[in-house]
């Protein structure tokens, strides 16, 4: 068959892409067409996403990839699994969306567990429980009786906002919405008796629209100020995290398998057919995550890459000079073992505009442990910390599940990174798969091959992927050792 080319829109918590997947009928290959970095502004003590900033390198990276691909047959968005935008009754947006880790709707969740506590919210969901999500910020908008609260006719959740912007069109993807602790996983449907308690408006959400189900095409207008010609516009897993579950070339489905996502957050978890919502699950911090095709996905958030990468900032502006991520791994590789640890989902480790080497340090300090204080020592000592977190909720997983987990997969950014790759190998003792590099958009991908009638299946699209794609391989070392500081790990717990 001729090759047919498929837009694929990556929008991370840090950063984004564009890319054009070339597929034959049997493999494909991705291309890179854009990047972009995600930074928040913080203005008048909020601090928000810049939505406005981001649609534009959404047109950036449509225009370079149709000036490349001239023939493109459809397009898909996904992004990080939190935050809002609402539009009026006028089709406008009402202000830019708040960030995730604006500190309003942490502080707002004490009144909100006054009304629903949050055992009885995850009954009601089986989600994460989390201020980070959708429903703290929407009932903190409530308290603040917000111009969005006041005047919000359709609530839209990022990738939703960009879809809406491109096709007129007002939808929330099932993936997408899982997160949000408003609808009921186990029955399927929005949860009125939080709307209800909370006194929450039920009418601002839209029809929920499955991944692999077209939105519509680009609208006429904008085509014509792109001057472009117009594509449909298909709902993947809008959720990154569940894109990027269905990217991953699953190599060996005999075996039991898990799957860590690396990127700001890691996500670490595996599928299973329903969700699982029990008091056993709630108390180790898992959760529920809508996946493709009717599958669940029971997973827990894990602080991940944002504390290195706040270190990373304070180290750049500190130095004046650019220090590359290959240089924090090489420092890291020949610091001092295992010289102190941190709890990584301690939540002083998850704020904003706070200086991350110092705040690590004091950590170790209260603790009693030795003081990571180079690049390296404070790099190593996330690494190992992350590594160990890695092991422990692997463990608890499987506790969780009854399965004894064979192969652990790895997707996301932090691939790129192998020592810690080895180093969770090392620490789980478990083998251990990366690649592809680009999983999340592997996962859209299926998404399109699926809507535009290439494949019928998500087993299809991941035996496409497994035939496409390059893995690593990771084999556990030093098992004995890992074991023996694992026991001084827990101690800091």
């Amino acid at each position: 068959m001729v090759s047919k080319n498929y837009l694929i829109f990556d929008f991370g918590a840090s950063n984004g892409r564009s890319a054009v997947a070339r597929f034959d009928g049997d493999k494909f290959d991705i291309e890179v067409t854009h990047r972009f970095d995600n930074r928040p502004v913080y203005a008048a003590g909020t601090l928000y996403w810049d939505i406005l900033r981001l649609y534009s390198e959404l047109m950036v990276g449509i225009q370079s990839s149709v000036k490349k691909y001239k023939n493109i047959t459809s397009m898909a968005i996904d992004a990080w699994g939190a935050d809002f935008g609402f539009i009026d009754n006028n089709g406008k947006l009402i202000s830019n969306p708040v960030h995730y880790r604006d500190e309003k709707r942490k502080a707002d969740s004490v009144s909100l567990y006054k009304i629903i506590s949050r055992e009885e919210l995850f009954e009601l969901t089986g989600a994460a429980i989390i201020p980070i999500f959708d429903l703290f910020h929407l009932y903190s908008l409530k308290l603040q009786n917000a111009p969005e609260f006041v005047n919000g006719y359709r609530f839209l959740t990022i990738p939703d906002l960009f879809n809406y912007f491109l096709t007129g069109r007002t939808y929330n993807e099932y993936t997408r919405i899982t997160t949000s602790i408003m609808y009921n996983q186990k029955e399927g449907r929005w949860e009125d008796r939080i709307f209800d308690r909370l006194d929450l408006p039920k009418d601002i959400f839209p029809e929920i629209i499955k991944p692999g189900e077209k939105i519509d095409n680009i609208s006429n207008k904008l085509c014509s100020e792109l001057e472009i010609e117009t594509m449909p516009v298909i709902a993947p897993a809008a959720h990154d995290t569940s894109s990027a579950v269905a990217g991953i070339p699953v190599v060996n489905k005999n075996k039991n398998w898990a799957f860590i996502s690396m990127g700001t957050w890691c996500i670490i978890g595996k599928e299973t057919e329903s969700p699982i919502i029990n008091d056993q699950a709630f108390n180790a911090g898992f959760s529920n995550e809508g996946g493709v095709e009717g599958i669940n996905l029971f997973v827990n958030h894990i602080t991940g890459l944002w504390i290195i990468q706040q270190c990373r900032e304070k180290w750049i502006k500190d130095s004046s000079k650019l220090i590359s991520w290959e240089e924090i791994v090489k420092l890291s590789s020949t610091a001092r073992p295992f010289k102190s640890f941190i709890n990584v989902n301690d939540p002083i480790f998850a704020q904003t505009q706070v200086n991350m080497p110092k705040t690590i340090n004091k950590y170790c300090k209260d603790k009693g442990q030795a003081l990571p204080e180079s690049i390296g020592e404070i790099s190593r000592c996330i690494y190992e910390s992350l590594a160990m977190k890695f092991k422990h909720d692997l463990n608890k997983l499987e506790e969780l599940t009854g399965k004894k987990i064979e192969i652990l997969h790895l997707v996301g950014g932090g691939i790129q990174n192998k020592l810690l790759c080895q180093w969770t190998a090392d620490a789980t003792g478990t083998p251990v798969i990366t690649g592809p590099n680009e999983t999340t958009s592997v996962g859209n991908l299926i998404m399109q091959l699926k809507a535009s009638g290439e494949i019928k299946t998500l087993g299809e699209g991941r035996a496409i992927s497994l035939n496409s794609s390059i893995v690593s391989n990771y084999k556990p070392e030093n098992r004995d050792r890992w074991d023996e500081e694992y026991s001084k790990y827990l101690k800091i717990l």
